[in-house]
């Protein structure tokens, strides 16, 4: 029997290099993933959410308090520093937000009363 000219039944997958290319990356996405076994997240401004900002910093909280019931001092702080600089990012990501929100009201008064001025000298 010639199974030397039998055709496959599965989809051949291209084979991927592991080994680094002369004046290239490794890494195929361009750094732009992070993951260092705590937190995994693409950063492609999904750090600008406020409640993916909440949900990092509780998450480090939980982390931290599991670290102090383990004993562990020093990754207790190294959590709570996370979390506090998660705490000042979601602090900038509401006053950014407070600050978009009141020129935008500022913006629609003034627009309402250009209107009733070009409107009244007609």
């Amino acid at each position: 029997m010639n199974n030397h000219r039998r055709r496959r039944s599965f989809r051949t997958r291209p084979q991927k290099n592991n080994f680094r290319r002369r004046g290239g990356s490794i890494n195929s996405n361009g750094g732009g993933s992070f993951n260092n076994g705590n937190m995994s997240f693409n950063r492609n401004g999904s750090m600008t959410n406020p409640h993916n900002v909440e949900k990092t910093m509780q998450k480090f909280q939980q982390l931290a308090k599991d670290a102090q019931s383990a004993g562990d001092p020093v990754l207790v702080e190294n959590y709570l520093q996370h979390a506090d600089h998660y705490s000042r990012r979601l602090a900038e990501l509401n006053e950014r937000n407070r600050d978009n929100s009141s020129d935008e009201k500022n913006n629609s008064v003034v627009d309402i009363s250009t209107k009733d001025v070009s409107e009244s000298s007609n």
